[in-house]
């Protein structure tokens, strides 16, 4: 069982790495490209139109062909893409590079919890996931610090030599630890003759894509709203933003690492119903917030609340899956990667200040994940009868 674990851990946390590892070198890459900070930074949106481009087709790929050829091809592509980052001698071949990387990224991302569910009952894969959460969440406050040791020494190119390096260990962990989880890979087709239909369009699944994409979008407005928030309205200096950015991610840090004990004392709807409440004390703080202590102790409730659900909601959203795991995690991939992108573009455009925005997605998450957490059972997933196949001997 180990193996699985430790390789999902891995396949995950290339996509944070593409994503925070280089940003501490952003003003040197746009010197040497002769482009400007703000051309550059469409970086971070065509990474993630990447990602969303690979998840539209690497789950279903991953039910046919099996998990471990599209983590092989995933971490090699983002391999391949690092080093062309790497080498890019203009603006335009870098932005193809990150585009490339993130198609890498991307499938990835959607093995590594497709493997989770097959290797995983219920309640070992809500305690994993939140583990996987916190474990993520180390990546925002290690990588610019590794990044800018890198950069005290090398060029910028080293940082996406170091990406292309941990592609290639990735891809070696896939080919020589990771082995096939896939239901139909591990059993013959007569071991599971009765196996009930998997529905992607059930009201279960649908509910559970609809709280993990307002989740992560509010989160994700968070972050993309905290340079603006932080630094021209609270007026903070660039250390001291760094420093609350790090005390917020070691909070959710705390949490996700506190969500599996949680688990043993609460029902997953009780700690989903948790989460969204912090969310909902979260826009009450903010909006009513008179000092700086009181609005940076409501962005911490943001962290919280995030940290929280968001595994757990994630494990019964793939829970009814055994042959469309991978589907069904392109699926939520899409709609996290889409819906947030979406929704910080429009209130972008809208003229929505930072603040408000962020008050905007958590009153609107809060509301309508309560409801659909208290009137959408998770018996009509049927997630937790299921026998899971025994890999703990592989």
């Amino acid at each position: 069982m180990a193996r699985f674990l430790f390789c999902s851990f891995a396949l995950v946390l290339l996509y944070p790495s593409g994503i925070d590892m280089y940003l501490v070198g952003l003003p040197r890459i746009a010197a040497d490209l002769s482009a400007s900070e703000a051309q550059l930074h469409i970086a971070f949106s065509v990474y993630l139109a990447g990602m969303a481009t690979a998840m539209l087709i690497a789950g279903r790929v991953a039910d046919k062909a099996g998990r471990q050829p599209v983590a092989i091809c995933g971490a090699i592509i983002f391999a391949l893409a690092s080093a062309l980052c790497a080498s890019a001698a203009s603006s335009t071949l870098f932005l193809v590079g990150r585009f490339i990387q993130g198609i890498g990224a991307g499938g990835c991302y959607v093995v590594a919890f497709a493997i989770l569910r097959d290797t995983l009952d219920d309640r070992r894969r809500a305690k994993v996931l939140s583990l996987l959460n916190g474990i993520t969440c180390i990546i925002p406050v290690l990588a610019p610090v590794i990044g800018n040791l890198i950069m005290l020494k090398f060029p910028w190119q080293m940082l996406f030599w170091v990406m292309a390096t941990m592609g290639v260990i990735v891809c070696l962990l896939s080919t020589l630890v990771l082995k096939e989880t896939h239901p139909g890979a591990c059993q013959s087709a007569t071991a599971i003759p009765d196996a009930a239909p998997e529905s992607l369009i059930s009201g279960f699944f649908l509910s559970r894509v609809a709280i993990t994409t307002l989740s992560v979008t509010a989160i994700l407005t968070y972050v993309n709203i905290s340079p603006v928030l932080l630094m021209d309205v609270l007026h903070f200096d660039r250390g001291e933003y760094s420093t609350i950015m790090a005390l917020t991610a070691l909070v959710s840090m705390g949490v996700a690492f506190s969500t599996p004990f949680a688990l043993t004392k609460f029902r997953q709807r009780s700690l989903i119903l948790m989460a969204q409440g912090l969310f909902f004390v979260a826009a009450v703080v903010l909006a009513t917030a008179t000092s700086t202590g009181v609005i940076l102790s409501g962005l911490t409730l943001v962290c919280a609340g995030f940290s929280l659900g968001f595994g757990v909601t994630m494990s019964q959203a793939l829970g009814p899956f055994r042959q469309r795991a991978g589907v069904a995690s392109s699926i939520l991939g899409i709609a996290q990667v889409c819906g947030s992108s979406l929704y910080i573009w429009l209130a972008a455009l809208s003229g929505v200040s930072a603040l408000n925005m962020l008050i905007g997605i958590l009153i609107s998450c809060s509301m309508v994940c309560i409801l659909l957490t208290t009137f959408v059972s998770a018996r009509a997933g049927a997630p937790d009868h299921e026998k899971i196949p025994d890999h703990s001997r592989s």
